[in-house]
């Protein structure tokens, strides 16, 4: 079965850079979408970054210039790249895939993992 295992986070001061892994296993990685989601305290979960299984990335207007979606095939690993952090990039991270799903609408994608949490100071 498809398996989503999350790493990489933790504790940053604001203007700090993280970067979140995704090892994903179960199926053939490289005809998947897979995203990037977030989800705060209190707030809904949302979309940060998806890379369909052709390369075209998109972002959430917050991230864009800061982030970073990427993957290694090879490895069926997921990467965010996460610089010039902020006080409201704190969340739960998840990463996400699906077969057919490629937008940052977290409702169309089929398969989650557990989360890593990113927390930034200021």
């Amino acid at each position: 079965q498809v398996q989503l295992v999350e790493s990489g986070g933790g504790s940053v001061q604001a203007g700090g850079s993280l970067r979140l892994s995704c090892a994903a296993s179960g199926y053939t990685y490289s005809t998947y979408c897979m995203g990037w989601f977030r989800q705060a305290p209190g707030k809904e979960r949302e979309g940060v970054a998806a890379i369909d299984s052709d390369g075209s990335t998109r972002y959430a207007d917050s991230v864009k210039g800061r982030f970073t979606i990427s993957q290694d095939n090879a490895k069926n690993t997921l990467y965010l790249q996460m610089n010039s952090l902020k006080p409201e990039d704190t969340a739960m991270y998840y990463c996400a895939a699906d077969r057919w799903e490629c937008s940052l609408v977290a409702g169309g994608f089929a398969y989650w993992g557990q989360g890593t949490q990113v927390t930034v100071s200021s």
